[in-house]
């Protein structure tokens, strides 16, 4: 493929990459030669490792934390916390080194041997610790096809939910990063109510089309954070896929909601992609109607034109079928209004925690974030070509999400978010 004009980076970016130099996400990563986990910043098809820089190029003073670089660390929860002057700082300088015009990286030939690896020959692990993870249900057209499936089109929404971003306290042990295999889970459901429930194999295995913010600097417990500094603990984003068992789900949710059925497992995308980056595709908020309360009030623009796809393979399909496209910038509750209710009663949240979108479906019937959409329950099975269709997951597929900004002069991504279904464990 053709490439970028070198007045961008000295490393060359294929055209359609999704690591051009306006982006330089954060991720964690090893290879077979040094099992070290590091911290590096996607380029191109390779990998900066920021260990290697932090004598000559990242050792300012706003990158100590406790007498120790926070690029040297295994994990980016140290860099997290540090707040937007040491990331801005980091991005001008990570900017600075890779551009074409600058020859202090490119041109120290030992160091680039050092600092630069092939992202085919990296093992991308998860990029930090993730504490506590939370999802909420912030996209209105999802709240209102499930809603409208098991209760109606008359009360399709919780009274609640013009009013508040509802979410849950997920399993932070069951997170994964990309290309993880996912295990069928086994459960208890009932699948006829006129009988006892039964064990078994989750028979209505779904993906859930999302996308997740990572906290930065956390907040003392007892101390909210107002809605007009919420983006200052909001440190970048991922792709994500909550897998959920809706067999499992229907039968235990109520009365306190989800459990075994999605703490099985989720999965994110390796590379954080960070708000700098994603600055230019702000796009206008959802109008809210009826007006919520002042704590969750703000007029700036914190929406985002992020074009969002679901890809799915199997043993009975020859190659990816897309299956779903959506945009991020349906979402009906924003992130900052997400994070500040979170701590409005005063939960602390800490460096690294995640914090997930929900499901995100728009009007269309192909933008349905989740099979459970778009096969309406099971009674209009996806038609995938070649008499093959879906209602939900088989044993052998595999999910594949994918995330692109593009606004005809900047374009960049998020890498794929992949799981592969594997058949339950024998019971």
């Amino acid at each position: 493929m053709p490439a970028h004009q070198p007045s961008e980076s000295f490393i060359l970016v294929a055209s359609g990459s999704d690591f051009p130099l306006d982006n330089l996400p954060y991720g964690v990563f090893s290879t077979s030669a040094n099992p070290t986990r590091r911290i590096g910043v996607a380029i191109g098809d390779q990998v900066l490792d920021l260990s290697a820089l932090t004598d000559k190029f990242l050792n300012h003073e706003l990158f100590i934390k406790n007498n120790k670089n926070v690029f040297a660390q295994s994990t980016l929860n140290d860099f997290m916390s540090l707040g937007r002057d040491a990331w801005a700082t980091a991005r001008q300088t990570l900017t600075r080194i890779l551009s074409a015009t600058e020859p202090d990286l490119r041109d120290d030939e030992s160091l680039r041997g050092r600092a630069f690896v092939k992202q085919s020959d990296a093992t991308m692990h998860l990029p930090c610790h993730i504490g506590d993870y939370t999802d909420f249900y912030s996209s209105r057209e999802h709240a209102t096809n499930v809603g409208t499936m098991f209760r109606g089109a008359d009360n399709a929404l919780p009274p609640n939910w013009l009013h508040l971003p509802i979410g849950y306290h997920g399993r932070a042990s069951s997170i994964v990063v990309s290309g993880t295999d996912i295990r069928r889970p086994v459960g208890q459901t009932r699948p006829d109510e006129s009988k006892p429930p039964v064990y078994g194999p989750c028979k209505a295995l779904d993906f859930e089309l999302e996308m997740a913010f990572f906290v930065g600097p956390g907040n003392p417990l007892g101390q909210p954070i107002p809605i007009e500094k919420a983006h200052e603990h909001i440190f970048g984003m991922v792709l994500m896929n909550d897998w959920s068992a809706r067999d499992i789900q229907k039968w235990e949710y109520q009365p306190l909601g989800p459990f075994l059925g999605k703490s099985f497992a989720t999965t994110i995308s390796p590379w954080i992609v960070t708000m700098d980056a994603l600055a230019p595709f702000l796009v206008d908020n959802v109008p809210q109607s009826p007006a919520v309360l002042p704590y969750l009030q703000h007029t700036d623009r914190f929406s985002y034109d992020i074009r969002l796809r679901v890809d799915l393979q199997g043993t009975d399909l020859f190659g990816q079928r897309p299956v779903s496209v959506s945009n991020f910038k349906y979402l009906y509750w924003t992130m900052k209004q997400q994070l500040a209710h979170h701590t409005s009663n005063g939960c602390n949240l800490r460096p690294g925690d995640l914090l997930g979108s929900g499901t995100i479906s728009g009007p269309a019937k192909s933008e349905r974030g989740s099979l459970l959409e778009l096969s309406w329950g099971s009674k209009e099975p996806m038609d995938l070509g070649n008499g093959v269709t879906r209602t939900f997951l088989r044993d052998g597929d595999t999910v594949t999400l994918n995330g692109v900004c593009d606004n005809g002069s900047i374009r960049l991504g998020f890498g794929p978010c992949t799981g592969k279904v594997l058949p339950a464990l024998e019971i």
